[in-house]
């Protein structure tokens, strides 16, 4: 395939529009929820992790600012908003609501897949791993 934008869009390489979900998390004693809309990863998300890569932004909140977004894609935050930078007399953005939103970010993502488990691999030998060292000593009997 020669590579358009009729033959990527066809191949389904555009994230498209945004997922709506529900989100629950503990602040202060209360149970909160909200809804949100995920972005699904996509150029923005891959920007934020050059980035962060290169220590210019912070990865999760660089990945919530890329990922959460209002029903037309607009960003709801900011990296500053997230990490209190925006505004230092406000703070950063609760801890059980940044794990909530991680999490839906990551289900969002997942959608449909399930994870496949790790299978050990045999090498063929039964020699013990070199970080594990044999006592020298003789063994008594």
């Amino acid at each position: 395939m020669q590579l358009s934008i009729s033959g990527l869009k066809e191949m389904g390489a555009f994230t498209g529009r945004p997922v709506e979900r529900e989100i629950k998390w503990a602040q202060g004693g209360k149970e909160m929820s909200a809804t949100v809309f995920v972005r699904p990863l996509g150029y923005r998300t891959a920007v934020n992790d050059v980035l962060s890569a290169t220590g210019k932004v912070e990865s999760y909140a660089g990945r919530i600012a890329a990922s959460i977004c209002d029903e037309s894609g607009q960003p709801v935050f900011t990296v500053g908003d997230i990490t209190g930078d925006a505004d230092p007399e406000r703070g950063a953005l609760d801890g059980n609501l940044t794990v909530a939103l991680m999490m839906v970010i990551a289900e969002v993502n997942n959608m449909g897949k399930t994870l496949s488990s790790v299978t050990p691999t045999s090498s063929g030998t039964n020699s013990p791993s070199p970080s594990v060292r044999r006592s020298r000593k003789p063994k008594k009997d």
